[in-house]
């Protein structure tokens, strides 16, 4: 291990610590701090927070591994959700951050306990239910990436990286909540642009100039930069992965923790900026590998995903390889955190506090405690599931946004969007929503056709309509 390396890629985790421990003062005072940050947080800081949360180690490991296959062809699967997330900022996040602090929603299940007087706690106990088989598949993904990243560069043993990507996660999550995890994420937001900025750079300069590269790759492969290389079919389905952004929990509560909604507008232009700079760098280090690395058997195990590492450690001088290695923990972290809070929030504050002793006043200090402790059990849950998957990252991040864009995402439109939205038709669009994902999914012809989160979201939202709708006769004629 070059010590010209771990030392810069050392002391950004350090870093990364230090900021959660001068967090834990804010979040420790009540759980609203702890989970929501207070609704204190700057239009920038909910901005990047918003981005890189939602971005994970898909774009810097998954994604670059898809460019480094596809060509062009990828750009669609980041198409989608850059325009989706723009109007998002636009028209969502204004609605449910004013319903939220009318009506003290802390989490998103308070959101649709309060939105539809969930006395019972059912509707609690399924939004519950879903977040956290999703979001332990999700954090597990991330977990995955750690480990490529730790096995690609400094060869450590799959699962021992997992763990310590996981140890990292853990600490400053579990000391400094909400504020240390937002905080971060705009440290991490930089990090991660400086990199996807500066090493294509690097690539086209060492290369000669883009206009060799695009020769090479086109000698190697005529339909590389076609867009449309996949035909219609596979646009489509790339471009539904914006369809899961409603749906993250992850993102939504950002915009429900900004201190002045009317700085929205100021948020969507950042993140829309932030977003398309990402994305363009990510694909761009994907196509500049396969220029580099034109067989893929050349790459760490031969896996397509270690891509971004290789193309990094062949180019940069070891002081910069150990930021660059920083970036994508910082991609992995920035997702990482964000889903565990929400797992916690979910489970301590909407299951046990709501639902197990909605009868019983507990302190806010135990539940900050109780939320420690459950965000020790999900990392946990999360290092197993990941040391047991094979699957690539790409895909497994895949699967768990579209599971949570199927069964939140429509849902949650509706309820804000359409009065006449009833909680018999949100309980299920819900349940229809993650089992079309589920079914689709286990289907090697249909999930070859077809990304699962468009037939889930369709599920979604057209049993929300029709059985809200059903209620809503039944109650009229009444």
């Amino acid at each position: 291990m070059d010590l010209m390396v771990f030392i810069p890629f050392a002391s950004y985790f350090v870093l990364v610590i230090l900021i959660g421990f001068l967090s834990k003062r804010f979040s420790s005072a009540g759980i609203s701090e702890f989970f929501l940050g207070g609704r204190k947080m700057n239009f920038i800081v909910v901005a990047l927070s918003a981005v890189v949360s939602g971005r994970s180690a898909w774009l810097m490991i998954g994604f670059v591994g898809q460019a480094y296959l596809m060509g062009l062809s990828a750009i669609w699967a980041v198409a989608g959700y850059i325009v989706v997330e723009f109007f998002m900022f636009i028209f969502f996040a204004p609605k449910i951050r004013s319903f939220s602090e009318k009506h003290n929603c802390i989490t998103i299940p308070d959101f649709f306990a309060a939105r539809f007087n969930d006395h019972d706690g059912r509707l609690r106990s399924l939004v519950v239910l879903i977040f956290t088989i999703f979001m332990i598949t999700y954090i597990a993904a991330q977990f995955m990436a750690g480990g490529k990243a730790f096995f690609a560069y400094f060869g450590i043993n799959h699962g021992t990286g997992i763990a310590i990507t996981a140890a990292i996660v853990l600490l400053y999550t579990i000391v400094g909540g909400f504020l240390a995890v937002s905080l971060t994420d705009v440290l991490q937001a930089i990090v991660m642009m400086a990199a996807l900025i500066v090493l294509p750079l690097i690539a086209i300069h060492d290369k000669g100039g883009f206009d060799i590269v695009h020769s090479q790759l086109l000698e190697m492969d005529p339909a590389f930069f076609n867009p449309m290389a996949f035909g219609m079919g596979s646009m489509i389905a790339l471009l539904g992965i914006g369809l899961g952004s409603p749906g993250n929990p992850h993102i939504l509560i950002r915009y429900m923790s900004i201190k002045d909604p009317k700085q929205l507008r100021l948020s969507a232009v950042i993140a829309t900026i932030w977003n398309i700079f990402l994305a363009g760098g990510a694909f761009m280090i994907g196509i500049l590998a396969r220029s580099y690395f034109p067989d893929s058997s050349i790459l760490p195990n031969g896996d397509i995903e270690n891509a971004y590492v290789s193309l990094a450690e062949l180019l940069l001088h070891p002081i910069l390889m150990g930021i660059f290695l920083a970036s994508i923990f910082a991609a992995i972290m920035s997702t990482a955190d964000s889903q565990l809070l929400v797992a916690a929030s979910s489970l301590v504050r909407d299951f046990y506090q709501k639902i197990l002793f909605k009868h019983k006043e507990i302190s806010e200090f135990k539940i900050i405690f109780y939320s420690r402790l459950t965000i020790g059990g999900l990392v946990y849950l999360a290092v197993i599931l990941a040391t047991s998957v094979k699957d690539l990252v790409f895909w497994f991040v895949l699967f768990a946004w579209a599971g949570l864009g199927a069964a939140i995402g429509p849902t949650s439109i509706l309820a804000l969007y359409r009065s006449r939205t009833t909680k018999n038709g949100v309980m299920a669009g819900m349940i229809a929503g993650a089992l079309t994902v589920f079914l689709w999914k286990s289907s090697p012809f249909l999930s070859a056709w077809l990304y699962e989160l468009i037939p889930g979201f369709l599920a979604g939202w057209v049993v929300t309509f029709w059985v809200s709708e059903f209620d809503w006769w039944r109650w009229y004629r009444r």
